[in-house]
């Protein structure tokens, strides 16, 4: 019994030496920045609700408007990502309270956006968006693995919103259905965030 417990407390012993490696190895090949662009802006409240409503402004507006945007968002998430340190605090704050207020109302209208326009918007997003996920960035940071996550997920949640958008509004062409109504419903309090966020950052 005794030579049993030994055997299993050298298995453990094993298992976590053998973690603990695997685990220095992906922080020595850097890995580890990517994973932390892809998920950053997962956990910011402001890339989740600009992205959500770029991404839903599109998809009501059709596919051949919105595939425009796939690598539009990207795009502008890298050209945004070195201007972070250019940029303060308040003055992005106060870009994503505009941008989500402008979005929040497009919607709310159900306005029927050009796709030049559309991309404009997209574009403008990605670049403050990124701006503000490299403000962040620490000088140990890889930043060619951080900026290949960051667009990496910029690009699944654009298109994953925009076809669950095309999705669910072509179940009704009519602009009185309840879906219709949803969506607007959703513009406006895009818009009501907006203007709380501009609130507060002109207050600070």
């Amino acid at each position: 019994m005794k030579q049993k417990s030994v055997r299993a407390l050298m298995a453990a012993a094993i298992l976590l030496i053998g973690t603990s490696a695997a685990d220095a190895h992906i922080v020595a090949a850097r890995l580890g920045d990517f994973y932390m662009g892809a998920s950053h802006p997962l956990t910011d409240l402001q890339d989740v609700v600009l992205w959500i409503a770029t991404g839903v402004l599109a998809g009501t507006l059709g596919a051949s408007k919105g595939r425009w945007l796939i690598p539009v968002f990207p795009v502008g998430l890298l050209v945004g990502l070195p201007l972070g340190p250019l940029l303060g605090n308040v003055s992005t704050e106060l870009a994503d309270a505009t941008m989500m207020l402008a979005i929040g109302m497009l919607l709310a209208a159900a306005a029927q956006v050009p796709t030049l326009l559309l991309c404009a918007i997209a574009f403008a997003v990605a670049i403050i968006r990124g701006a503000a996920n490299g403000a962040e960035l620490g000088p140990e940071t890889d930043r060619l693995l951080y900026a290949a996550g960051l667009a990496y997920v910029g690009y699944g949640s654009i298109t994953l919103t925009m076809a669950l958008t095309v999705v669910f509004k072509r179940a009704s062409d009519s602009a009185t259905s309840w879906r219709a109504i949803a969506v607007r419903a959703l513009g406006g309090w895009i818009a009501a965030i907006g203007l709380m966020m501009a609130s507060l950052a002109l207050a600070s």
